[in-house]
C-alpha cells in the first residue's frame, strides 16, 4: 500500500481532465469533482474572464451582472494581469469563439 497520494499535485489534475477528455468522459469526471456549487462558480469565473476580456462593461456592472462580489470579479481582472499577452490574447480568442457556438446553437 503506497504511503502517499496517488495525486499530489495540480498538473495532476489537468493529465486527469485531459484523459478523461481523450476518452470522451470528461463530463463524468468533472460533474464527479465538483459539486453544483462549485460547477455554477466555474461558470460564474468564465463569464468574468470572457467579460473582462472583452472589455464593454466596469467590473461593478459586470458584477451586478453575474451577481457576484466585486472582490470576485476583481480576482478574475488580477489573474488577467499576471498573463503574458499570448496567453491572454489566446483566451480572448477560445472565450469569443465558444460564446458564439453556445449563442448560435441555442
Amino acid at each position: 500500500m503506497s504511503q502517499s497520494p496517488a495525486f499530489s499535485g495540480w498538473q495532476d489534475v489537468i493529465a486527469l481532465v485531459r484523459r478523461a477528455g481523450q476518452d470522451d468522459n470528461d463530463d463524468a469526471l468533472l460533474t464527479a469533482l465538483l459539486t453544483p456549487d462549485e460547477r455554477d462558480t466555474l461558470v460564474a469565473r468564465i463569464n468574468i474572464l470572457h467579460e473582462l476580456l472583452e472589455g464593454r462593461m466596469s467590473q461593478r456592472q459586470l458584477s451586478q451582472l453575474l451577481g457576484v462580489g466585486i472582490a470576485t470579479v476583481t480576482r478574475g481582472s488580477n489573474e488577467l494581469k499576471r498573463m503574458d499577452d499570448e496567453t491572454k490574447n489566446w483566451l480572448a480568442d477560445l472565450l469569443k469563439r465558444e460564446a458564439e457556438q453556445s449563442t448560435s446553437s441555442t
